[in-house]
């Protein structure tokens, strides 16, 4: 059988809704407020064929460029060769997602001015390093009122 080369082509299992997620969007994907320079994840509807993205695309986190009342503009860094394209994709808004991946860093931002302000207050010098969770503290304990107790296996008994 001769291969086939078109636009979804080998998408069996890319555009394939989980399990007990079928069917259309909820309201809430209409909802989202998409601005100029928010990153967001390209994740392909397959309920929803208009402004679908190529399958590159899908999975890729880029930056919006325009905003339409329907869709959004995304720039995208593609491998070409040796360097870098931008691509521009416009895609609607159904295959589209706030992307996560900064958020852990804007929470470190905030907790680094935090510990900076605490150190002005202070007069000292600013630590950010990242300290790993540290082993508990040592405890003692007593026997005065718990004598300790020696654990044997019981034996087996058949009950016939």
């Amino acid at each position: 059988m001769p291969r086939s080369y078109g636009y979804r082509a080998r998408t069996r299992h890319l555009f394939k809704k989980e399990f007990k997620t079928k069917g259309l969007p909820h309201l809430s994907t209409y909802l989202d407020t998409y601005r100029i320079g928010d990153l967001v994840d390209i994740k392909a509807d397959p309920s929803i064929q208009r402004g679908m993205p190529h399958k590159f695309y899908h999975g890729k986190t880029g930056v919006i460029f325009n905003v339409t009342p329907r869709a959004v503009g995304v720039i995208i860094r593609k491998i070409i060769g040796n360097r870098y394209l931008e691509k521009r994709v416009n895609v609607r808004i159904e295959h589209v997602r706030h992307s996560g991946c900064r958020k852990e860093f804007l929470q470190r931002v905030k907790v680094n001015a935090k510990i900076l302000a605490d150190a002005k207050a202070a007069g000292g010098k600013p630590s950010y390093k990242r300290i790993p969770q540290q082993p508990r503290e040592s405890r003692v304990v007593s026997i005065a009122d718990n004598l300790p107790q020696t654990l044997r296996p019981l034996p087996f008994e058949t009950t016939i």
